[in-house]
């Protein structure tokens, strides 16, 4: 299965980040699957004039990025919280891409606040629903995101693994039972 983590945030020094590195380095641990991060810091995107319909109808500097969203079979979205939301660059490269059917998606937020981006994640549930996409409905909210994790992705809060894993668990189950002739036995 390929798995594609959104990094959203545009922020040079992002510790939301930090998440999405762990994250791919826990399911190519724990996994056969393969997982890449699209790093919205890396697509200079224009706000929206064309959505992407195929590879072929892309404009030639995001050809290699349309590739990775529609051989994705699932998504994990990453993101702070922005004034009670995702990130516009998050949005941004979604509406790019805007039918997703059947495909899993993972909703992650993060934030130095205690709250870890809550108020994101109940907008994300409107905008995976927008795309055709299936939300799993277990999310990972990442409170004292600088605190839980190193700027390398590395968990430095051993209390918070057992949120990791119930999160990661039950994606997996969604993308699996959606796709399941990309499972490896």
């Amino acid at each position: 299965m390929n798995i594609e983590i959104i990094a959203g945030s545009p922020r040079e020094n992002s510790v939301t980040h930090r998440v999405a590195l762990f994250l791919k380095t826990f399911l190519e641990q724990h996994t056969q699957h393969t997982v890449n991060i699209i790093d919205v810091r890396e697509w200079n995107l224009p706000l929206l004039q064309q959505v992407f319909v195929s590879v072929e109808d892309t404009p030639e500097e995001f050809k290699p990025l349309s590739k990775r969203m529609f051989a994705a079979n699932a998504f994990i979205l990453v993101t702070p919280e922005y004034n009670g939301s995702y990130t516009p660059a998050m949005k941004n490269v979604l509406d790019h891409y805007p039918k997703q059917s059947h495909k899993a998606f993972g909703i992650v937020t993060a934030s130095p606040g205690i709250m870890g981006g809550m108020r994101a994640t109940q907008q994300m549930q409107l905008l995976i629903n927008a795309l055709f996409g299936i939300a799993s409905p277990h999310m990972l909210v990442v409170g004292n995101v600088d605190k839980r994790f190193d700027a390398e992705g590395n968990l430095l809060d051993n209390s918070f693994q057992k949120s990791i894993d119930v999160f990661v668990k039950e994606f997996l189950w969604l993308a699996e039972s959606l796709h399941p002739e990309t499972v490896l036995n």
